[in-house]
């Protein structure tokens, strides 16, 4: 049955049509905030999937391009893969909603969102994240919601809830927080160096107004909400965790986990592993459950020491951060590396510098952003962690991480007019156990300095953990979690910043929610990490940027030209600019306002091209000297190309101080000559001297 619902959210009608479409779905929204219009489902199979010990969710964010009137680019005319942008925007919408379902699920359960139009004023992440909920809360795959997403501006020092794409591209802050009636579930940010305070604030704000969205949810699920059908429960029995307690004591599993070598605790786990096998052999029923079971009970163990002992299983203290190392330049020849180092985490990113006309050029949805120059790539290879497996390219993963990161550092990165460059860093992870995008910023802003990019201030980033136990105030948050403590634990709350501030933030959690007391301790111990590494470690490898590029890097001259005369710069089907190019062997590119940035490795190449370019667009006065190339004679003179696309003329009775019979008996084809401006003749030509050049030419 169809029914519409809806609710003014930030000064805009959000209204959500239930049993209009899709009716096949499990569960299906059509979402309508302002004129953007996105059709949200939810759906799950009939039975569970066999064989695997993963609760089986896919979230995809589908972008049409006929959603803001294109027709997609390429030979192509159908959309193809997911963009980066989709890609993120799934990754925001599955975070908060994952640790929702239950644990013991195996349904294959896939959430859709189709963005069909796009109104400028209304982000369609807004009803895509809302309308995942609620069409999971109304369907009746086991879900335990509702939950709700808010986005936050900050623009003036005043918070702006659910930004329109132009207030975004001016705000210092860009926050998304996901919600259920009591606690936050997750926190996305970049900001321009936000103080922490002031994010805290903007957090809660947002949660103030996902409170709104749920009691309007509320109503919509009363009326039209399906009953949960029954599932088949995947959790190891309970006879089956008996007999593992008996067959490994307690000490024994703790003796197996607490080591600060990741090898060494995985070779002690496979052994108990083996001696399950041995002991259960006659009991076949069983042995599917073992990795699940020692999973579990690994699991039980590292946290309630944690939270009981405070004993970490690498033998630190709470708040102590692993061993850390930086240095840089440890790649020779590419245009800036640096290497750090946390534990048995080991970060390497290389920086690329490139003109501008190399930045990346973006079809999407949001029109404001067409290209960007700075480019941040994460690489994951299974050798990081120990394993074998072909590459076939960066998942979903390492797009978010590597985004993560880029995030983090473009609130310090020079203007354009400032360095004209595009930037791309890349980072490769050497050695992976625990928060590697955070050992990838810090990576990165190492690398960034010593490629001499005039970065505003170094960025570090850190990633706190939480184990909780029985109630909301008995909890343990951990600085610097290592892989063990993410598996096993409920959060990774990851912060980067400057000494100044947060530039991005990125909050995972495997619980229904967090406290606001576990929110402010984890963003205060990550400010003091953050302090820590930049002070102690990466300042003292590098405390400021180099003065110049690298020898290896393009160096780059930029020029102000009249942006009336671009075109006289381009020259008829791009043959002027092409001439200079071939002569000089630079790159050239222009911006529209004018700005002329010249790229090349030769400096006397880039200097010639540079004053092609200025004689080009100088509006010509008699008294200045040239040096022409002959290109045409007639009887009455020569003509003279002086730059690219631009010739003058020398009088027959200019070219010498003696009388000359013939223009052939001074000049040839291919000659090139001094000569000295004398303005323009009758016919509105540039007229040339030979015998009037003063003397000191």
């Amino acid at each position: 049955m169809y029914k519409s619902y809806s609710m003014e959210l930030a000064g805009r009608t959000l209204r959500i049509d239930v049993g209009r479409v899709a009716g096949q779905a499990n569960g299906a929204a059509l979402m309508f905030y302002g004129d953007t219009t996105v059709l949200s489902t939810a759906t799950a199979s009939e039975k569970p999937r066999e064989g695997i010990d993963f609760f089986p969710l896919s979230v995809e964010y589908e972008e049409k391009m006929y959603a803001v009137g294109k027709i997609p680019g390429g030979f192509n005319k159908r959309e193809g893969k997911a963009s980066e942008h989709s890609v993120l925007t799934s990754r925001v919408i599955d975070r908060p909603m994952r640790p929702l379902f239950p644990k013991d699920y195996r349904n294959d359960v896939t959430l859709n969102n189709m963005v069909m139009s796009v109104d400028p004023e209304c982000n369609p992440e807004i009803p895509a994240m809302l309308g995942s909920a609620i069409a999971t809360c109304i369907s009746d795959i086991p879900f335990d919601g509702p939950c709700a997403a808010t986005q936050v501006g900050l623009i003036d020092g005043g918070f702006v809830i659910n930004p329109s794409l132009a207030q975004k591209d001016i705000s210092d802050l860009q926050l998304t927080v996901a919600s259920t009636r009591e606690k936050v579930i997750m926190i996305e940010a970049g900001a321009n160096e936000v103080p922490e305070d002031k994010m805290i604030e903007a957090i809660y704000k947002a949660h103030e107004v996902n409170q709104e969205v749920i009691a309007f949810f509320d109503k919509i699920i009363a009326e039209v909400g399906r009953p949960k059908h029954a599932y088949e429960s995947y959790a190891v029995p309970q006879e089956i965790v008996d007999a593992l307690m008996e067959i490994v004591p307690a000490q024994e599993m703790e003796d197996a986990v607490f080591t600060d070598e990741k090898q060494v605790r995985e070779a002690n786990i496979r052994k108990i592993k083996e001696r399950l096998e041995e002991a259960w052999e006659d009991k076949e029923d069983w042995l599917p459950y073992i990795d699940d079971a020692v999973y579990q009970y690994q699991k039980k163990t590292v946290r309630k020491m944690i939270l009981k002992d405070h004993r970490r299983p690498d033998g630190r203290e709470i708040t102590q951060i692993r061993p850390l190392t930086a240095e840089i330049d440890i790649v020779p020849r590419v245009h800036g590396s640096g290497m750090f180092t946390r534990g048995q985490t080991q970060i390497c990113t290389i920086t690329t510098l490139a003109p501008l006309a190399d930045a990346q050029r973006i079809d999407g949805l949001d029109e404001m952003e067409t290209s960007k120059r700075y480019m941040h790539h994460y690489n994951f290879p299974s050798y990081s962690v120990g394993e074998t497996r072909p590459s076939r390219g960066p998942g979903r993963r390492e797009i978010g991480h590597g985004a993560l990161a880029e995030k983090a550092l473009v609130p310090v990165l020079p203007s354009e007019e400032e360095f004209p460059y595009a930037i791309r860093t890349v980072s490769e992870t050497f050695e992976s156990n625990g928060s590697t995008s955070q050992a990838s910023i810090c990576g990165s802003t190492l690398s960034l300095m010593a490629a001499g990019v005039p970065i505003k201030k170094p960025v570090a980033g850190i990633s706190t953990g939480l184990v909780t136990g029985e109630t909301d105030d008995d909890y343990v948050v951990l600085t610097d979690i290592q892989g063990l403590e993410d598996f096993f634990g409920d959060m990774d709350f990851k912060v980067a910043g400057t000494h100044d501030g947060i530039t991005a933030i990125q909050m995972d959690i495997k619980i229904h929610g967090l406290t606001r007391p576990i929110v402010e301790e984890a963003i205060r111990r990550t400010k003091e990490a953050r302090e820590y590494i930049l002070t102690e470690i990466m300042e003292p490898c590098i405390a400021r940027p180099r003065e110049t590029v690298g020898v290896y890097a393009p160096k780059i001259i930029q020029i102000q030209i009249d942006p009336q005369k671009i075109g006289d710069v381009v020259g008829q089907r791009g043959k002027t600019i092409n001439q200079i190019i071939d002569e000089t062997g630079v790159k050239i590119d222009i911006s529209d306002e004018g700005a002329v940035s010249i790229c090349g490795t030769d400096q006397a190449s880039m200097d010639k091209a540079a004053e092609m370019v200025k004689i080009i667009t100088t509006d010509f006065e008699a008294g200045q000297v040239f040096v022409g190339k002959v290109v045409s004679i007639k009887e009455f003179g020569a003509f003279l190309e002086f730059a690219p696309g631009k010739e003058g003329m020398v009088h027959i009775s200019k070219m010498s101080k003696k009388r000359v019979n013939r223009v052939e008996d001074v000049l040839t084809l291919g000659d090139k000559v001094k000569v000295v401006c004398l303005g323009k003749d009758r016919m509105g030509r540039i007229s040339f001297s030979m015998k009037d050049l003063p003397a000191e030419a």
